[in-house]
């Protein structure tokens, strides 16, 4: 049967890759690498070079999936979504059933880990009732960007004996700081929903972790908002992408 590694690759730095999924890399035929075009090319390279690092028992070989576009500005968000998941659910499937032979193994690198704010496991759901012949799924954690930005920053994510949210800047711009919850991590906001929040919180902002780019701002919301806003173009200008989380944090009362 055919065998597929779902495999977590951290933020950015290779040297995030845990042994275990070094030991799944060792074991793949075919790398199948999602390319989202000029605008992210670097993350295609961050992954070749993964497997030239590491994929070093045996010959193997890179298959390259055109991402299929995306209505991000669509207000019916969920249908919008699912449509972009049919279309990439049969670009994979064709993938799979052309390029991986029985009994191969093949893999996806999922930035960051797969078990958040992933789409491919959903993906492989419902590539594994299309496809030809039947496959194996095996998931290998990795290190995420919320474990990164914490770590960049020398922070704990969670007040002693507290909670943390883990939330998008779409729900963010919605809601707001939720009550009852003092931290709260956002990700997938790419409009600075932060400049919302008229509480008083702390901001441990990062983007690009891992990287030779990465960013990082601190401090009252209220004072580095216009930094944080400006440190993120700066980014998407220099680089030509952006992938940063941060978590708020209420202060306490003076």
């Amino acid at each position: 049967m055919k065998q597929i590694f779902v495999i977590g690759i951290g933020s950015g730095d290779p040297d995030h890759l845990t042994v275990a999924a070094i030991r799944a890399i060792e074991q793949v035929d075919v790398f199948f690498v999602i390319d989202k075009g000029e605008a992210t090319r670097e993350l295609v390279g961050h992954r070749r070079a993964i497997c030239e690092r590491y994929a070093t028992a045996k010959p193997y070989r890179v298959v390259q999936i055109d991402d299929p576009p995306r209505d991000r500005d669509s207000a019916a968000y969920a249908d919008a979504v699912r449509v972009w998941h049919d279309a990439r659910t049969e670009r994979l499937r064709r993938a799979i059933d052309e390029e991986l032979a029985p009994e191969e193994s093949g893999a996806v690198l999922v930035w960051g880990d797969p078990s958040l704010y992933d789409s491919t496991l959903r993906v492989l759901d419902r590539v594994a009732t299309r496809v030809s012949e039947p496959f194996a799924v095996a998931v290998i954690p990795g290190v995420t960007s919320l474990s990164e930005l914490a770590a960049r920053h020398g922070i704990p994510l969670n007040a002693v004996g507290g909670s943390v949210l883990i939330t998008t800047g779409r729900r963010l711009a919605a809601s707001g700081m939720p009550a009852g919850v003092d931290d709260v991590v956002v990700m997938l906001d790419g409009k600075c929903s932060f400049a919302a929040v008229d509480e008083d919180v702390d901001i441990y902002w990062g983007a690009n972790l891992g990287t030779d780019g990465e960013r990082l701002v601190a401090g009252r919301l209220v004072d580095v908002a216009d930094d944080v806003r400006r440190v993120r173009e700066d980014v998407a200008r220099e680089q030509g992408w952006v992938m940063d989380v941060y978590l708020l944090r209420r202060r306490a009362n003076d």
